[in-house]
């Protein structure tokens, strides 16, 4: 029998990684989570369910690093990468064990992961990711130091027909938030890549592409189809770069990297 191993790195997760737990529960052999100093109990939960912790200081936001030390201490032979607001039901978790089972040439595999927003399952505008989340420990590992992960994976991947449940935001002041959080990095990190940033490319950033995006989501992909919920990730989904552009334009002036 196939041994797998969920990896989940973790801070501060307390309100909702119970959830997360319960629901790996007949799925999972093994708990691998990376704690980056978390302080709200959510280390004393997750040993509660037995699960392997293993603290880390997290460098800047190298999601890679977390991840990776998560694999390097799984004992699995197969690794599943979960976040704490994710949820497996019983049909995911019957799928996935299928699926390692019997691989074939398969070293990883991609399945759906359905975005909740304010407790809603979105179905369109985008919402739905089809993400590698299950790969061979001996050929998968994330490189870079980046925001958003990147997984190699040398091998072939396949598809499994499972539907994975993911609670990313249940009120617009969280998303807002992680907006603010994240557009600080991103900002320093684009800055830091590039000595020059013109005003022209900002101002195309903030209109023209913000309304591509916008049509792109809620007309292209049919997010008027989500009613109200729809109309909010989508205007939301073009804030986000937005403030994140904002921050590009206030730091560039600030550092004098600004040019016409």
């Amino acid at each position: 029998m196939a041994k797998l191993t969920a990896v989940m790195p973790v801070k501060n997760e307390a309100g909702k990684i119970e959830r997360c737990l319960d629901s790996l529960r007949g799925l999972v052999d093994e708990i691998v989570v990376v704690d980056s100093l978390g302080t709200d109990g959510t280390v004393e939960i997750c040993k509660k369910y037995r699960a392997k912790v293993v603290t880390h200081e997290i460098e800047g936001y190298n999601m890679d690093k977390q991840r990776n030390i998560g694999i390097e201490n799984a004992a699995g032979e197969w690794i599943l990468q979960t976040e704490s607001d994710e949820i497996f039901p019983e049909d995911a978790k019957k799928k996935i064990r299928q699926a390692i089972e019997n691989p074939g040439n398969y070293v990883a595999f991609r399945y759906f992961r359905i975005n909740y927003f304010l407790n809603k399952p979105l179905r369109y505008a985008g919402s739905r990711d089809r993400m590698i989340r299950i790969s061979k420990k001996a050929n998968a590992s994330y490189v870079g130091s980046s925001v958003h992960e990147t997984l190699k994976v040398d091998g072939p991947i396949g598809d499994i027909d499972a539907q994975v449940y993911h609670y990313s935001f249940n009120s617009i002041s969280q998303f807002i938030g992680k907006c603010n959080f994240f557009s600080d990095i991103e900002s320093t990190i684009y800055l830091k890549e590039n000595p020059k940033v013109s005003k022209k490319e900002i101002k195309y950033r903030l209109t023209w592409k913000s309304l591509r995006l916008f049509w792109k989501l809620y007309i292209r992909k049919k997010g008027y189809k989500d009613g109200m919920h729809g109309l909010a990730w989508c205007i939301l989904s073009v804030i986000g770069p937005q403030v994140r552009w904002l921050k590009i334009w206030e730091k560039a002036s600030q550092e004098g990297k600004l040019i016409d």
